[in-house]
């Protein structure tokens, strides 16, 4: 049971960070198998190289396995719905007012026009492509911190640029032209604030989450008894070794036969009588 709580803060620990750092990483889209002519197939072969939201990146653990969703609290969701709806409506005024400019018009110089238009452009094409994508990424994650970081920074960079055009309209365009691109500023203001404090908000419950995960886990880690290493004890003292005694073989017993005497010189060898003539004596 110790081993397995060990284990479980960890997978949570590594969880914790791998989405923290990498939360909006492209993947391969997935088709179900439909006939070629229909227009869901159609659809699914448009749609199989978008890139994936941070959502689906987040069901997956480092280890491959399904990590546990980590759930949002109404008022989190609820504030974020807020902001984004305050975004999309500054987004809708200001794509409005930038169609209305005459910057043809405007009495200064031909590269100064020139330069003006190219940010008009730059700010609708953000404002019709990019800012969507980002926003429907961080409602699918409302408190992932990289996605809502991507956010910021894209409401940073609109906010630098139109604000160059809003003060060139104020120089050489009308009255109208630079009030209403003034408010269009300043509700971009108001949201990029609102996501600054969210992100920080965010970034201490992280911290906050981590440090108590890392408590855990080294609270568990002192729960469980180490295991005492094994002492091997080398005695200098000990007396040497007598060496073995070898044993001496045995001798081999001799196997040879008996050799038949010879007679001396001048005696003759009793002759041994058959075996037919040699009959037992009755007792």
């Amino acid at each position: 049971m110790k081993q397995t709580s060990i284990l479980s803060v960890s997978f949570l620990l590594a969880a914790l960070v791998a989405c923290a750092a990498f939360a909006s990483m492209p993947a391969l889209g997935q088709s179900s198998e439909t006939p070629q002519n229909t227009p869901q197939a159609t659809q699914q072969d448009t749609n199989k190289d978008l890139p994936v939201p941070a959502a689906e990146t987040q069901r997956y653990s480092v280890q491959g396995q399904p990590a546990a969703a980590t759930p949002v609290s109404y008022a989190s969701v609820t504030e974020l719905n807020g902001i984004l709806a305050q975004l999309e409506a500054a987004s809708k005024d200001t794509q409005a007012d930038l169609v209305k400019l005459r910057i043809e018009r405007w009495k200064t110089d031909t590269a100064y026009k020139k330069q003006a238009l190219t940010n008009v452009d730059s700010i609708q094409r953000n404002l019709q492509g990019a800012l969507p994508e980002i926003m429907k990424q961080l409602r699918a994650a409302p408190e992932d911190v990289p996605a809502t970081f991507k956010l910021y920074r894209n409401l940073d960079a609109l906010y630098d640029v139109l604000g160059s055009v809003v003060e060139s309209a104020g120089a050489f365009g009308s009255k109208d032209d630079f009030q209403s691109l003034s408010n269009d500023l300043n509700n971009f203001e108001s949201a990029r604030k609102q996501f600054a404090g969210r992100i920080e908000n965010l970034s201490s419950a992280k911290e906050a989450e981590i440090v108590r995960l890392r408590a855990e886990l080294k609270t568990a880690q002192a729960a469980v008894p180490a295991t005492p290493p094994k002492k091997v004890v080398v005695d200098d003292n000990e007396p040497p070794k007598k060496p073995a005694v070898k044993k001496k073989p045995a001798p081999k017993p001799s196997t040879t036969t008996p050799s038949t005497a010879k007679p001396a010189a001048g005696q003759t060898q009793p002759q041994t009588p058959p075996a037919s003539q040699q009959t037992a004596k009755p007792q």
